[in-house]
């Protein structure tokens, strides 16, 4: 029964979008446009606000009948009260933020600004938590923990714990930065924890030992082992349990000092791991000063140590079969065969690019017979936009072709580069590395699209609305024939 209880109370399932139950319904005056997810307390909704058409997230009422018999309709809805008032009175760039409340039917819900990615969707996250995950570039993954202490130290400094964080609570914004949400389990001073003393509160994997004990006793460093296991997690693939091995014994990127910055924030003792997010935060920045000093002197050398060998084995001389450059509609449970991708989406072969830079501001590639803007949007943009976007390319002559086109995951995945150790922090991209997450012409359904993340490597899915970069691509041929036929197919799908 307790697992039963832990579960409902803590579990959220993002469920994607576009339920058919959803469509084209109001809550309110908001019209729903999908399902993001469930939990034990109530669902989140995509929805379009009337007049603007924008696109926000909604938080509606309604538990699980299980908790509802746990804890009765009342209190939950006290406690999803306090959680908008929470989320509305706290101000920070880590925090999202609430825009309205009102209620639908007899339930409350409440307005957030919505953002299409998360930690969890990056590392590639499952419901078996224990499974392994994509790792995050150390140089990425601090500054996501740097922006996830901060807003922690806000929360910490009004009094609440969260309780809940995890990769899937982490919502990352078009811009790269981190929104802390969902504080529906935060413990709040001046409000003790109501419910059964065997109802457990949190994630399993990510609650602290003493939460897992006593919910209502945690203090701030419980919010801070979470953290502790999230950046494990984040630089290793690996979810740490009890007795954690040494960091770097799964990832050669990281040293001594990281291993005890991770196995003190993990400690399972309160009093021994880091009880404050600002403490945290400054000894997480002495271990990066050193760690960065180190890859800095390595890069000042002609050649790492391993780089002679990483240069040798991409010759020019390879031949790759065409890409496929026609779009093609591909749901979720024929990706991977399709695509060519191992269970956490990444390719299973890489592409031993033979890139030369042209004047035009474009890039050939002389493996795949491609030919590349070098930068792309400036900005990311909604996918329908992403297709206007090519056309301009194409109106305007852009390095004198007109046979632009938003490319194929296949050809996009030829991007992706096989991450080796150290060495590729000395390796600088042909290509502007501001235009993370880019757009593919290949749809999931009739309103999704997938795309490819280039800074992780990992093949995904977006619904149209949210945005991603674009960078265009033709034939090094000339040949538009091919495009013709691919933009008919891509406009007719």
């Amino acid at each position: 029964m307790i697992d039963e209880i832990e579960i409902t109370i803590a579990k959220f399932i993002y469920t994607g979008i576009l339920a058919e139950d959803t469509l084209m319904k109001k809550i309110g005056r908001y019209i729903v446009r999908g399902q993001l997810g469930r939990g034990g307390m109530g669902r989140v909704y995509k929805v379009e606000m009337p007049v603007t058409g924008k696109i926000v997230a909604l938080k509606l009422l309604k538990p699980d009948p299980l908790l509802t018999d746990l804890l009765g309709l009342e209190n939950i809805r006290g406690m999803f009260v306090r959680e908008a008032v929470t989320m509305a009175n706290l101000k920070h760039p880590n925090l999202l933020d609430v825009w309205d409340f009102d209620e639908a039917e007899g339930m409350p819900f409440y307005i957030m600004d919505y953002h299409c990615n998360n930690l969890g969707t990056m590392i590639g996250e499952s419901h078996m938590i224990e499974k392994p995950s994509r790792r995050i570039p150390a140089e990425k993954a601090v500054r996501y923990i740097r922006q996830i202490l901060e807003g922690l130290a806000c929360l910490h400094y009004a009094g609440v714990v969260h309780r809940d964080i995890k990769p899937f609570n982490v919502l990352i914004t078009d811009y790269d930065t981190v929104k802390i949400c969902d504080f529906g389990l935060s413990k709040m001073r001046g409000y003790p924890f109501r419910g059964p003393s065997n109802l457990k509160v949190g994630t399993p994997g990510y609650a602290s030992p003493e939460q897992q004990k006593d919910p209502d006793a945690v203090d701030f460093s419980a919010d801070l082992f979470s953290v502790g296991v999230m950046f494990y997690r984040m630089l290793t693939g690996i979810l740490p349990m009890k007795d954690p091995a040494s960091p770097q014994a799964h990832n050669p990127d990281l040293d001594v000092f990281w291993d005890r910055f991770l196995l003190k924030a993990i400690e399972p003792s309160p009093l021994r791991r880091y009880r404050r997010a600002r403490s945290m935060l400054a000894a997480l920045d002495d271990v990066y000063a050193v760690w960065r000093g180190k890859q800095e002197k390595i890069c000042r050398y002609p050649y790492p140590t391993g780089l002679e060998d990483l240069a040798s084995d991409a010759p020019a001389t390879v031949e790759y079969e065409k890409p496929r450059s026609r779009p093609l509609n591909v749901d979720l449970k024929k990706a991977r065969r399709l695509f060519g991708l191992d269970e956490l989406f990444r390719p299973q072969v890489y592409t031993e690019n033979d890139f030369n830079v042209d004047v035009d501001d474009v890039v050939a590639d002389r493996a795949t017979g491609l030919l590349w803007e070098r930068s792309g949007s400036e900005y990311p943009m909604t996918w329908d936009r992403a297709r206007h976007y090519v056309r301009g390319l194409n109106d305007q002559g852009f390095s004198g072709r007109t046979d632009w086109r938003l490319p194929t995951v296949a050809e996009l995945t030829t991007l992706l580069m096989k991450t080796y150790p150290q060495e590729t922090l000395c390796i600088s991209s042909v290509f502007d590395e501001t235009q993370r997450g880019l757009w593919s012409s290949d749809r999931r359904s009739p309103a999704a699209a997938w795309y490819v993340s280039l800074d992780l490597g990992f093949v995904a899915w977006h619904d149209h609305t949210a945005r991603c970069y674009v960078r265009a691509v033709c034939d090094r041929s000339g040949s538009t024939d091919e495009f013709n036929a691919a933009q008919a197919t891509g406009e007719r799908s």
